[in-house]
């Protein structure tokens, strides 16, 4: 195993460690909100936008322990995000992450409980995140509350359960999927860099980055639910009547814009200061896992 790779595998082993020592224990009451807020964080994943925060932070030279706990915090609001997602009121899934969602492991209302409690531990793990300043950690909470909020997740679930049967232009379908799914590998890939201490414009240069990114695996999430493939560990075919992009400008469309959207990742990334670097190289290995699935 190269360094690289060895690196990669202890920041994950110490994601999953910190998870665990977060997330509300066994013996927490109720334990059953507790282990269904367990069951949701814990699940296997990969783990990619705290990846995104422990990597950018390398890149700039920061320490990557010191932004663990703000990596963790992102991957509670999507881990709360899915729980959501995954409701019979939204889009009604049965499978997550390679098993069942849940809202049927448990019950609908303890899965929305769960969800709140985890999206409220986000922020008190950055608000009480060791070795950074106060100004600091403001500033982050902000950036997850925007990222959250009615100009991020929350709003992009709204646009997406609007009129679903109506046909929906290019430029719409890219504000949804910026907000379902860019608006947090933002926050998270930014973290990083403002924990580092990189430049204003280096900041500007990653959100660029995590934007067209968060673009390129929406769409690929999109080919991935028309083409099925490998086992992706979730439901297959939940956009079937619904416009995405795959079915606003065909497959072959579809597969340009991601590339395109790729391009202009590493594009900010160059701005950034770091085209070169791990994140990089990280991010292109697993993307290129994902394409293979399709």
């Amino acid at each position: 195993m190269d360094d690289d790779a060895a690196f990669i595998e202890q920041c994950q082993a110490a994601v999953e460690r910190r998870l665990a020592e977060l997330t509300p224990d066994r013996d927490a009451r109720p334990a059953r909100l507790a282990e269904a807020a367990r069951y949701a964080l814990l699940s296997p994943g990969k783990r990619f936008r705290p990846m995104l925060t422990l990597l950018t932070a390398r890149e700039f030279g920061g320490d990557p322990a010191a932004a663990l706990d703000v990596a963790c915090a992102c991957e509670m609001v999507h881990a709360a995000s899915l729980i959501l997602d995954d409701l019979p009121c939204m889009d009604d899934a049965d499978l997550r992450r390679g098993r069942v969602t849940t809202h049927k492991a448990f019950d609908e209302a303890t899965a929305i409980l769960a969800s709140v409690g985890l999206l409220n531990l986000a922020y008190g793990v950055v608000a009480s995140a060791a070795g950074l300043a106060g100004p600091l950690k403001a500033d982050l909470a902000a950036r997850l509350s925007r990222a959250i909020g009615f100009s991020g997740l929350v709003a992009g679930q709204a646009m997406d359960l609007q009129d679903r049967d109506r046909q929906r232009a290019a430029d719409e379908l890219e504000m949804l999927n910026h907000r379902k799914t860019g608006v947090l590998m933002v926050a998270a890939a930014e973290a990083g860099a403002l924990i580092a201490g990189a430049s204003s414009l280096a900041v500007l240069g990653v959100g660029e980055f995590a934007t067209h990114l968060g673009l390129a695996f929406q769409i690929h999430d999109d080919i991935l639910d028309v083409e099925g493939g490998a086992d992706l560990g979730k439901d297959v075919g939940k956009d079937a009547g619904m416009t995405t992009l795959v079915s606003a400008i065909g497959l072959e469309g579809a597969r340009a814009a991601r590339d395109a959207h790729l391009q202009a990742s590493w594009a900010g990334l160059a701005r950034a200061g770091v085209g070169q670097g791990l994140l990089a190289r990280y991010v292109h290995d697993l993307f290129e896992a994902r394409r293979a699935a399709a």
